[in-house]
This record gives structure tokens, sequence and C-alpha cells, in this order.
């Protein structure tokens, strides 16, 4: 089958001729068709297989009888990064450049103002990621009744990186009427849950088996420790003639040391991770992809949709942790069609990852050796599976108390004191008698009996009435009170009188 065979425009197809296509894939081969009688479409393939231009080249042609309004897109695609949102619109400038469509790039990192002037212009295509389209949808600068196509691409990886809430809140504001294509490149139960959900009657196109990767790449694992795998590293690319490549590290920080340390020993190499600007990500791709720099180190945030003409070489430098990682990572090499060379550097302690990789690819990753170094025991990683060493390589050192440890001498014996027996029996500790102080005695008085008793004379102090003054000198007496015993002195004056 050729290109020809779909009906397509011959602006189109005149396109499609000077990209260098000349058959199509077969996901393409299945997609197109189903696209063009729009059908909604679950398509899966492994990457690699030309599943953006299966929805492209359709888009294109039915996209072409109509025309847009300001801030009424006519088609959206979701993209789960910037990179690969970036690489759909390249397809779109590369196979529509016959045709008069609009199109709008929505993704973070960029000025929203030129975004904005896009939009009121008129879009047939926009290609957003969810969570920018959504910044724009808000501010009410996008109106979705015109949506004809809705796009999700790389489904499995917006629900690797959390995406899927905001997918599912963009499709509840979508009309109802649409064409809804979702291609993925592994079918998870989440994935099939999606489709069930929001696709009609879908024509399900599938390729390969989920996750296996391309006959087209050469793949290779080498042994080696962990402080030599950047020597291991170095010599690899010298002996494998590599003409451009691209090395993954699985952590953002390793991707800068490594940067560092091949451009120190004068390799032409650049480096992109998420924590850069995204016009610096812009300028680092596009030089890598016209040759001014012949190696990238990246994280996997270029590890999908990044579609680099003929890339001959992958590095795995970290052992994936997720073994679908690996099959997204070395797709970047032996696509279309073209011969592909992907070289994984293991430690001893990556063996759980390999064991995983090679369970998900359904076959075992050919090892090899690096050439001027001592080649590795390749059974330090086939031991561990075995359970040899206790998980331990046989480069370490032998369990402590074995033979290549001397025995440690005894201690000298030292008289053993005489230690008092102890009586575990609790103590019951007696509290102490308190002694209250007996009142002193109460003086004797004309008027108030002789009371030892403290209580008892409180108590008739309070029952004694009130009496009046019988004697000269128990007439009140200012600030004395009534009935106090006031000094004979104070009286003499009244008594004079």
């Amino acid at each position: 089958m050729s290109f020809t065979d779909f009906g397509l425009t011959p602006d189109l197809l005149k396109a499609i001729a000077e990209e260098g296509y000349t058959t199509p894939t077969p996901i393409q081969e299945q997609t197109i068709p189903q696209v063009l009688m729009g059908r909604d479409v679950l398509g899966c393939a492994q990457t690699g297989t030309g599943k953006t231009a299966a929805f492209t080249l359709p888009m294109i042609e039915v996209l072409t009888a109509g025309r847009a309004r300001a801030r009424m897109p006519r088609s959206l695609i979701l993209s789960p990064t910037r990179e690969l949102a970036m690489q759909t619109a390249e397809h779109f400038d590369r196979l529509g450049k016959y045709h008069k469509l609009n199109k709008a790039l929505l993704i973070g990192g960029v000025n929203m103002d030129d975004q904005i002037r896009l939009l009121d212009r008129g879009v047939d295509v926009l290609i957003a990621t969810p969570g920018r389209f959504l910044d724009h949808f808000t501010s009410g600068r996008i109106l979705l009744t015109d949506i004809k196509i809705l796009v999700i691409d790389e489904a499995d990886r917006m629900l690797d990186m959390g995406f899927i809430p905001d997918v599912e809140k963009i499709i509840g504001l979508l009309p109802k009427i649409r064409q809804t294509l979702l291609f993925s490149a592994t079918l998870s139960p989440e994935v099939r849950r999606i489709a069930d959900a929001y696709l009609m009657n879908p024509k399900e196109c599938f390729v390969a088996a989920s996750a296996s990767t391309a006959d087209t790449v050469d793949q290779g694992l080498a042994v080696v420790p962990t402080d030599e795998k950047r020597e291991a590293l170095r010599r690899l690319i010298v002996s494998e003639n590599v003409r451009n490549a691209i090395i993954f590290c699985n952590r953002k920080k390793d991707v800068d040391i490594l940067y560092k340390s091949l451009k120190k020993h004068g390799l032409s190499v650049c480096g992109l991770h998420g924590d850069m600007t995204q016009s610096s990500r812009i300028d680092t791709l596009e030089g890598f992809k016209r040759g001014e720099k012949t190696i990238l180190v990246a994280s996997d945030v270029a590890a999908r949709g990044l579609d680099i003409f003929d890339l001959s070489h992958v590095f795995n430098f970290d052992v994936p942790t997720h073994a679908e990682d690996y099959v997204h990572r070395i797709g970047r090499t032996g696509r279309a069609g073209r011969a592909g060379r992907a070289i994984t550097l293991a430690a001893p302690d990556d063996a759980p990852y390999i064991d995983a990789i090679e369970k998900l690819i359904g076959k075992p990753i050919p090892r090899i050796e690096v050439p001027g170094m001592d080649a590795l025991a390749l059974d330090a990683v086939d031991g561990r599976r075995r359970g040899r060493g206790r998980g331990r390589s046989s480069s370490r050192p032998a369990a402590r108390g074995g033979e290549s440890h001397r025995a440690p001498k005894p201690r000298a014996e030292q008289p053993r004191r005489e230690q008092p027996q102890r009586d575990d029996r609790p103590v019951v500790v007696q509290p102490a008698p308190v002694s209250v102080p007996s009142p002193a005695p109460v003086a004797a008085s004309p008027a108030a009996p002789q009371l030892r008793d403290r209580d008892n004379l409180i108590s008739m102090e309070r029952r004694r009435p009130e009496r009046k003054p019988e004697r000269e000198h128990d007439e009140p007496v200012l600030g004395f009170g009534v009935g106090a015993n006031v000094p004979a002195f104070m009286f003499a004056g009244r008594r004079a009188r």
C-alpha cells in the first residue's frame, strides 16, 4: 500500500514525498482510513512507528475544508510534554506546508502574549499541554464549542505524569459530538478505562505487542562497576563510531555531572533536563537536530516524542528503574525502518532492573564487553538472580568471620567483683508523720473564759453575740474596736472628767 491509496489531496501527497515517506507504516496503514471516515480510534503501537503522522495526515486532510474563527479552535491535540507538543507542531509545519491551516502551540515556559495573539486570529489546530491549556481556558481566551477532533497523544505517559485528572476535566468541557483519537505505546488497564469512557465505538488499531522493542534496534548490555561507568562510556563512544547519540540518566543532577565530564574530555555534548528554562530547552534541541552537537545527555523528559533524524545510538548510562522507560528510551533510534544501536551500562546492583526489562521485552539483552577494559565476570548479574553471594558481588570482601578475617584476640580474664544481692521487691516508703503545732494559749479576760481547744474557740467566737460596753474602758476607742484590750492610760483623761 502507498499513501496514494488513501485518497489524499495532491498537495498533501507532495509534502509526504518531500519528507521522504514512501510507504505507510503499519499503524498508519490501519489508522488513516478510519480517521478519514470520522471514526474514533484507539491506537496502540510501540514508539518510533509513526503514530504522530498517523493522526497528523488525516487531520490535515479533514481540516482543509473549513475555516477557523477567533478563539474557537477546530481541533485539539493534548501532549504530555513540551517536547512532544513541539514535535507534533513540527509535523504540521512540514506536512501541511501547502495548506493554509493555522496552528497554535500552547506550552509552558514561553510568553503567553504570543499565544493569545494566535488564538485571537483563530486556529485550526491547537496543540497544548494540559496545564497551559487550562490556564488559557480559565482566563476566557478559548471557546471550545467548535472542537471537531480531539487527540490524546501518549496516553500512557499522561498517566505516568499524573495528567489524567486534567485530561478528563478538559474532555468534560468539549462538545459531546466529536471525533476522539487516543494513542498510546502501552495499553494498561487505566488507559483502557479512559478509552471505554470517552471513545464511542472506537476502531482498535494494534500493531505490536505492548512494550516490545523494534527489530531495527541492536541492543547490548555492558556490566561495569559504578565508579568505572564514565570511562566505559567514553570508550564505547569511540569504539562504536557514534554519529549522533542520546545518553539517558535517571536524575537531573547526574545529567549535569555527566555533561561536564564529557565536555571536559573534549566531546561535542549538550545537556537537557526539566529544570532548564523552556527557551534553553528549545535552543538545545534545535542545535542537536542541526548537528551542532554530537551527543545529547538527557533525563527521561526527552524519552518520549523526540524524532531525531537518523539517530545512530542511544546509551543508558543509568538503567531505568521502570522497565517501560527502557522501551521508550531506545525507541529514539531505529525509527522509520532505519538501523540503530542501544547500549546499556549496568552495575552488578542493577540486576533486578535488568530482570524486569528482559521480562517485559520477552528476550535477554545480549552482553557485550567494553574495549580496552578488563572484562567483568558476567555472572555477577546472573549470580544475583540465582541468589549466590546473598546479594553481594564477588568483588566485595567476605563476610565478617570468614577466612579473610583474623579472629579477635581474647581479652584477659579479670577477677569478678562480688556484687551485693539485689532485692527486686518494691520498696514502700511510709510517709513521715506531719506534726501540727498546738495553738498558743489564749489569754483570759473577764468577758471570755479560758479555752485551750482551738476549734472550740473559733466556734464560740462565731456564736458569741456582740456585747455592749459595761465599763468605761470598754467603750469604743477609735482604731481599736469594741471589747478590745485597750491600755488603761488611754482612759486617763476620761476618768479625770
